[in-house]
């Protein structure tokens, strides 16, 4: 019996020991973690203002610098976990358990998915900073593009889609070197002048300061007839981007515009 209580002793020194072995390397990894941390989060600040001061596109100068500093972080956990003496342990089962690693990269695939989606958004540039675009059913104004997502301002709501959504699916761009491509659908009864009210609603758009016809080509067409005979008439035309609050609101006078101006020359509006 004493003998095994001589065990248990010996067997709890040993942990102690261990521990007091291990405080100041688990303590030198907090500071190493903390000190990362800060120098990472300077060095972006730091490389996120030259970038901008010398890159035209503010968005992936923006990418670049949080690219920056995730790798500066990742860094740091590397060396914390040197220290702590984990690295072989790390390296040993990463070898020896192929099916950790599947399971451990199948646990991943959609955060590294959105992290490579985003890296090839940052560098294809199919959008900036202030486009409008539209994609997996939402359409509004960029805002930001992160390491996962892209964030996009739409009716005050701040909307997150996923990087490799935008790589897969379908995306539209509704501007064009800082015009925004604007349309909308107006009923006209059967048998109208047709003719007469593409005229009217081009006179509208020349008029509108905010329409412009420099290398961009607005336009009034017909483009279907549905049940009960009525004639669509689809406008389209190019206004000079700025923020969604300013384009809804020249979206809506020019409408107005053009329901006002058919009215007054005797057309029935559907």
């Amino acid at each position: 019996m004493e003998n095994f209580f001589q065990d248990v002793i010996n067997h709890l020194e040993g942990y102690y020991n261990s521990i007091v072995d291990l405080t100041p390397k688990f303590i030198l990894a907090i500071l190493v973690i903390l000190v990362s941390w800060f120098i990472a989060s300077r060095v972006g600040i730091f490389a996120g203002n030259r970038l901008k001061a010398k890159m035209h596109d503010r968005l992936l100068a923006i990418f670049i610098a949080r690219l920056i500093k995730s790798v500066l972080i990742i860094i740091g956990i590397l060396f914390m976990f040197r220290i702590i003496g984990l690295e072989g342990v790390a390296q040993s089962m990463l070898a020896g358990a192929g099916i950790s690693a599947f399971v451990i990269g199948f646990a991943l695939k959609d955060i590294g998915e959105n992290f490579l989606a985003g890296i090839l958004l940052a560098f294809k540039r199919p959008f900036s900073i202030g486009d409008i675009i539209e994609s997996n059913g939402v359409k509004g104004e960029v805002i930001n593009l992160n390491l996962r997502d892209t964030e996009v301002k739409s009716d005050s709501k701040i909307i997150y889609i996923p990087n490799a959504l935008l790589i897969k699916n379908t995306l539209i761009n509704y501007n064009s070197e800082g015009f925004l491509l604007q349309t909308f659908t107006v009923g006209l009864e059967y048998g109208s002048d047709y003719t007469r009210a593409i005229e009217l609603v081009k006179e509208i758009l020349g008029k509108d300061e905010n329409v412009t016809e420099k290398d961009h080509e607005n336009a009034a067409v017909i483009t279907d007839v549905i049940a009960g005979g009525i004639i669509q008439l689809n406008i389209r035309y190019w206004v000079k981007t700025a923020s969604t609050t300013e384009n809804s609101e020249c979206r809506s006078k020019i409408i107005a515009a053009v329901l006002k101006k058919l009215k007054e020359n005797g057309f029935i509006l559907k």
